[in-house]
């Protein structure tokens, strides 16, 4: 459109408003690293969530009531009565699970990359008060549909901010509205979840992605780009946001609504963790649940909070096992960002805090005996070690030399005949012959093949943490 008057009316917004000053710092002439790989899809998934949570809880709130005699009343009616109401709540519930485990990988990518290094610690910070914010969002959101669970997981969780010495009972009944779980607390937790904490959840989204382009993206390489840039001022490592990779995103946006809508359509529950079965029952204050557990993405640090036997000490664990993250870019004092640089120690010491973390989250899903209990706590020892013990074993850490330029990553097609080899090594070529006489032939497991496959991968995950 070259029309004059078009032309005087983009020029007349871009007068008043730099929106192509925008545009070109934030995507054409924003110069991303060349060597992005499959770890680097989840922020912009973090968006697309981010979006699909907004959408459809506006939509939900249309028909909602934050009544405890309507509430799941009202939850019922979208499901059954309004058009696609359904759809718009499992689109919601399965979308904050997504949202967690796509966070969950985003931050896992800053602990194998460095991002959380200098010159990225304020990034670091944002991304950690936004992980805050998702975290109140979602337990706030969890007691809106007053089901059973709900509601009894909001009262001891509620019930933790008693153990605050002095100030804990009055703290407590501040956040209730009232001496129980009640039609107080669920309207302040409605007006929290629905207009609040997602007014600061922008705010913090929005200051993450100024800073991060502020100092421009990690890399899986850890060099930074700015640092080794052409005559014309360009990195020579770097190339523009847009188009490049706009498109790449479009494409793992494309694998995800796929996973996304299969869990959908076909498992929204996802046998109770993505909705647990104790929430299709209305609250009843007088009928206590045999076990009371949060959902999946809060139970690491549930079962830290039972690990601790003193109430007001496993408090303070929980409260811990968060904060500490935050101090992480001064924890680690090793030189080199990435992984693919830095000495075994560390990621023998990631290897077991990852181990540590899906450990913990399972236990935090079952009911609470002796062995798990100690298990537990052993578990929470090696999740704080990684933390607290990072500045002498990152002393001690011996690093190899890092690359001047990025180093490019091996493309997908070189992989398709490992693949294939891989395949062909565990499976094995089997006759059957069927009770009406036919042949057939079946591609059945090799146990030889799949016992040496085994040792080889562990193996290679032994020289890989060396």
């Amino acid at each position: 459109m070259n029309s004059p008057r078009f032309n005087n009316f983009v020029n007349w917004i871009l007068a008043r408003f730099p929106l192509t000053k925008v545009w070109n710092e934030h995507l054409a002439e924003y110069y991303a690293p060349k060597n992005f790989n499959f770890w680097y899809f989840f922020g912009s998934l973090a968006l697309l969530v981010l979006v699909n949570q907004f959408a459809t809880g506006i939509m939900l709130t249309i028909n909602y009531k934050p009544d405890a005699a309507l509430a799941f009343d009202s939850v019922e009616y979208i499901m059954r009565d309004v058009d696609w109401g359904w759809l718009i709540r499992y689109m919601h519930s399965t979308g904050a699970s997504a949202f967690f485990i796509v966070v969950y990988l985003h931050m896992f990518r800053g602990l194998l990359y460095g991002s959380f290094k200098k010159p990225r610690e304020l990034v670091w910070i944002f991304g950690m008060l936004i992980y805050l914010c998702l975290m109140a969002e979602a337990f706030m959101g969890y007691l809106l549909p007053w089901g059973q669970m709900s509601y009894w997981g909001a009262q001891v969780i509620i019930s933790l901010f008693s153990a605050i010495p002095i100030i804990g009972e009055d703290l407590s009944l501040w956040i209730r509205g009232d001496y129980v779980v009640a039609d107080a607390t669920l309207n302040r937790f409605f007006a929290f979840h629905v207009a609040a904490i997602p007014l600061v959840l922008v705010l913090l989204v929005f200051l993450h992605i100024v800073a991060l382009h502020q100092v421009g993206s990690n890399n899986p390489d850890g060099i930074e780009i700015k640092e080794n840039k052409g005559p014309d001022g360009i990195p020579v490592d770097g190339i523009p946001f847009h188009p490049y990779y706009t498109v790449k995103d479009i494409v793992g946006v494309s694998v995800f609504i796929f996973f996304f809508a299969v869990v959908l359509f076909y498992m929204p529950e996802l046998e109770g963790y993505f909705l647990e079965h104790a929430n299709f029952i209305p609250a009843d204050p007088l009928q206590t649940p045999e076990h009371i557990a949060p959902l999946w993405y809060f139970t690491p640090f549930y079962a830290i909070l039972r690990a601790v036997p003193d109430k007001f000490a496993g408090v303070l664990a929980m409260g811990g096992a968060i904060f500490v993250l935050f101090l992480l870019p001064w924890l680690d004092t090793v030189k080199v960002k990435s992984i693919r640089y830095r000495g075994g120690i560390y990621k023998k010491a990631l290897f077991l805090f990852v181990i540590s973390f899906f450990g913990l989250g399972y236990l935090g899903m079952q009911a609470p005996t002796p062995s798990a209990t100690i298990a537990a706590r052993v578990l929470t020892v090696i999740y704080f070690s990684f933390f607290l013990l990072m500045p002498i074993y990152t002393r001690w850490e011996k690093f190899k030399t890092v690359p001047k330029r990025l180093t490019s990553n091996d493309p997908l097609g070189s992989k398709i005949p490992l693949i294939k080899q891989a395949v062909s090594d565990i499976t094995q070529d089997t006759v059957v012959t069927t009770k009406s006489g036919k042949t057939l032939h079946l591609k059945t497991p090799n146990p030889s093949g799949l016992r040496n496959a085994s040792v080889d991968l562990a193996k290679k995950m032994k020289d890989s943490l060396d």
